[in-house]
């Protein structure tokens, strides 16, 4: 994939890039899923639900849902809170998460006050703490799910039988949950600016608990994540076009699951770009050759089509705006992400949002141009100044308009 701010997809070719094949990736695939298989033998499961839920979207209107359960009592939070994720590894992640049996019931998007599955749907969404549970399942699939959109989990399997107690409703979330009258988007920001992280605010999302009474659906929990990333973020933006422009440019580094991240904010209005480099061996590039590089990019205005990168784009911009929005300043800002041959499997978009959240919080450099900025890149990142140009429209437009690369040094 080429994002539309691409002029052409670079074949970088590095002698000191170590290629991996595919054998790491396949060893954690194949270790997970024994794992899994030894937990599902049962066919019954017991333990606490840290109140998490899984959408399909495949066959949409009718889709499976239903619960997660792992077989493990105690505080079980940690296994659905990626914000509580910065310092896992990949395997911690693939370990806490493959012990999490998701069960499987079809129903319509729109039943979402109807049915018994539907109602313990709805409730875990809505519940304050992990839940007692017992699941029992029929068929069971025994491969642990990899999507570069959501976080993984184990086996899956129709659901026979479903008992869940001791729920007690988050107040928040239940007071939004019974306004019937509030659009998804102002119960959504709400909730984000009352201090719910944004994953349980995704998961209410995906479990229909906002919106108008009548419109009130079940949401795909792939869709949910980066729509409710797109709203939160977009309403931080109509605070932060209203702030003055930056007076310097800023720079801020840091390095997470073999991922170099190098963030640029500049003075003017806003703007956004997110690139991201992948390895071969890595996510998005697991049998290529050469570095893959995608992009997406918006002006002021914003965009009118999907991002080509996914979802990954709208989680880097929640966690920009929200930094613009704290600083209380405006400016464009650009997302320089590699990843490394150690990136080997795919966790869900919350690595963007919390890495990039990480990185934000890192204190930054004050650059006072270009030339800074292109030698910031080629002292932490291993692409070339050329390779970065080519693909990204927002240093070409910098390069180009000498009042944007004149900037205001940095006050004394």
């Amino acid at each position: 994939m080429v994002g539309e701010n691409t002029s052409a997809e670079p074949h970088v070719k590095r002698s000191d890039i170590v290629y991996r094949n595919m054998r790491d990736s396949e060893i954690l695939r194949k270790y997970y899923s024994t794992r899994t298989i030894r937990i599902g033998s049962r066919m019954e499961i017991a333990g606490d639900s840290p109140t998490d839920i899984f959408i399909g979207r495949y066959g949409y209107p009718k889709v499976f849902i239903g619960p997660m359960v792992p077989p493990v009592f105690g505080n079980t939070e940690v296994l659905a809170t990626p914000e509580m994720w910065r310092s896992a590894s990949i395997p911690r992640i693939f370990e806490m998460r493959s012990s999490l049996v998701r069960g499987l019931y079809e129903t319509n998007v729109k039943n979402v006050e109807k049915g018994r599955v539907e109602e313990v749907v709805r409730d875990l969404a809505l519940a304050e703490r992990p839940a007692g549970a017992q699941l029992s399942l029929t068929v069971r699939s025994t491969k642990p799910v990899l999507d570069d959109e959501s976080t993984p989990f184990g086996l899956s399997g129709g659901i026979k039988g479903l008992e869940v107690g001791n729920m007690r409703a988050e107040k928040k979330v239940e007071r939004m949950y019974f306004d019937t009258d509030a659009r998804a988007v102002d119960a959504v920001f709400e909730l984000y600016e009352k201090g719910i992280p944004v994953s349980k605010i995704q998961r209410g999302f995906s479990a229909g608990l906002f919106g108008r009474g009548q419109n009130r659906k079940f949401v795909p929990t792939r869709w949910s994540i980066t729509a409710v990333d797109d709203t939160l973020s977009k309403e931080n933006l109509k605070e932060v076009k209203e702030y003055d422009s930056l007076d310097s440019i800023m720079a801020f580094y840091s390095v997470a699951l073999d991922n170099r991240w190098l963030i640029f904010f500049f003075p003017g209005s806003w703007e956004y770009e997110s690139l991201e480099a992948f390895w071969p061996g890595t996510v998005w590039n697991e049998n290529g050759k050469d570095i893959s590089i995608f992009g997406s990019y918006e002006p002021y205005e914003g965009r009118k089509t999907y991002a080509e990168m996914g979802g990954c784009y709208y989680s880097g911009r929640l966690a920009v705006t929200e930094k613009m929005r704290l600083m209380k300043r405006q400016g464009a800002a650009l997302i320089l992400r590699e990843a490394h041959e150690g990136y080997t499997a795919p966790v869900g978009v919350w690595n963007v949002r919390e890495h990039v959240r990480e990185t934000l919080e890192t204190e930054p450099a004050y650059l006072d141009s270009l030339d800074d900025v292109f030698r910031f890149i080629g002292e932490r990142l291993a692409l070339t100044k050329s390779d970065w140009v080519r693909n990204s429209r927002m240093l070409r437009l910098l390069m180009s308009q000498k009042k944007l690369v004149d900037y205001v040094k940095r006050a004394q």
